[in-house]
């Protein structure tokens, strides 16, 4: 069966054939009438065949890629079985037991995350194609995903609206047996509950890995404020790591209740872990205020800029809350700031923490800079798939 063509405008096809696995629909000159997320075949103005992605008609998007020019497009199976294999590393490894399987278009599934949880695995489908598909994704999850005991999916993540799905069912399960309510996961010396129903994302952030090794290392002997700690990962990090004292704050209750649960899994006695209900932005006015001090400060604040358009009030919103940091860091502290705004450029981010601490009249050097972790990999076509940027700075002053 021949498969159903789109045609580019001229000179609209620079980006695909540069293997970008976006499409837009001011690019398409000619839509086929295929279903929401069939495969179609895509052309140049000139008839030469440019590769094969999945249909949206619903989104602005409206081909995502999965193969290129001559390259034949490979089945489900294969593409996550090939997924899978790339981290054969991390299964080798015993350091951990959680880690991305597939990483959307960076794995040539568009709109396709799966996270393992010790065995479970949980994804996200943010694409018509995907979405189409879940049921063999599963399938093949289960097949190739080492000792894989159920497979599921998130449908709320507010990405799945611009491609015409709905956000419900919330927690929907797929294939194998159903998970159970918390899944406890290894992260070096550091052990974490993931609740996959209701938390962040599938349920943890795996892509903080390697700056939670960072930072943790930083926190021996040192008072650490964790900001936006959401369920304790650094704050947990720095204890087991031999922190003095830990503050834990975040503005939601159940994100707290199971930071406090992951203490239990660390078996530190006395740990001198605080948790603090709070909005970040008040608490370090009032730590400034009383004039509270401390060693290591970690911000992780969830994504202050959905799109480009709002990339200069993210940019004072990250301004603010570093400046209010920076002036209760103790002489010869470390700061850790990240950003999950993929608009956020690494270099506008650098300059506006530059611009917090010339407004708090102190020096910083640059100690460490983080990205995802290597789970998370980043197609050099679709640089979109760079998000997260950390950046480590002790203070001279």
């Amino acid at each position: 069966m021949e498969n159903e063509k789109i045609i580019l405008k001229p000179k609209r096809d620079y980006s695909v054939r540069r293997r970008h696995p976006w499409i837009f629909s001011g690019a398409v000159a000619k839509e086929p009438s295929a279903q929401k997320g069939s495969l179609v075949e895509v052309f140049s103005s000139g008839g030469e065949s440019l590769g094969f992605g999945w249909y949206s008609p619903s989104s602005q998007i409206r081909v995502r890629m999965i193969s290129f020019g001559a390259e034949r497009p490979k089945s489900i199976d294969e593409l996550v079985a090939s997924s899978i294999g790339r981290r054969a590393v991390f299964f080798a490894n015993a350091s951990t037991n959680a880690l991305r399987l597939v990483n959307a278009e960076s794995d040539f599934l568009p709109g396709v995350v799966a996270d393992y949880y010790a065995g479970w695995v949980v994804c996200q489908f943010t694409s018509a194609g995907a979405d189409l598909r879940k049921r063999e994704i599963a399938e093949a999850l289960m097949k190739y995903a080492p000792f894989c005991m159920g497979v599921a999916v998130r449908n709320d993540v507010s990405a799945r609206a611009k491609e015409g799905f709905s956000l419900e069912p919330q927690f929907e399960h797929l294939a194998g047996s159903q998970m159970p309510e918390l899944i406890e996961i290894v992260e070096g010396n550091v052990r974490f509950y993931v609740d996959v129903r209701n938390g962040h994302k599938t349920g943890f952030y795996l892509d903080q890995r390697d700056a939670r090794a960072i930072v943790g290392a930083l926190g021996n002997n040192a008072d650490v404020l964790n900001c936006f700690c959401y369920t304790g990962g650094f704050g947990h990090a720095c204890r087991v790591s031999g922190a003095n004292n830990v503050v834990q704050v975040d503005v939601s209750h159940d994100a707290l209740e199971l930071a406090k649960k992951n203490e239990t899994l660390q078996h530190i006695c006395d740990s001198n872990m605080q948790y603090v209900q709070e909005d970040v932005f008040q608490y370090l006015r009032k730590c400034r205020d009383e004039g509270k001090k401390f060693d290591l400060i970690i911000l992780d604040p969830p994504k202050f800029a959905e799109s480009k358009s709002h990339v200069m009030k993210a940019a004072r919103g990250y301004k603010d809350i570093n400046l209010l940091a920076m002036k209760i860091l103790k002489s010869g502290g470390v700061l850790a700031s990240f950003s999950c705004s993929g608009a956020m450029t690494p270099e506008l981010f650098e300059k506006t923490l530059a611009d917090a601490a010339h407004d708090a009249g102190k020096n910083f050097q640059v100690i460490a800079r983080t990205t995802q972790a290597e789970d998370h990999p980043v197609l050099l076509s679709f640089p979109e798939g760079l998000y997260l940027k950390g950046v480590v700075l002790r203070s001279l002053c």
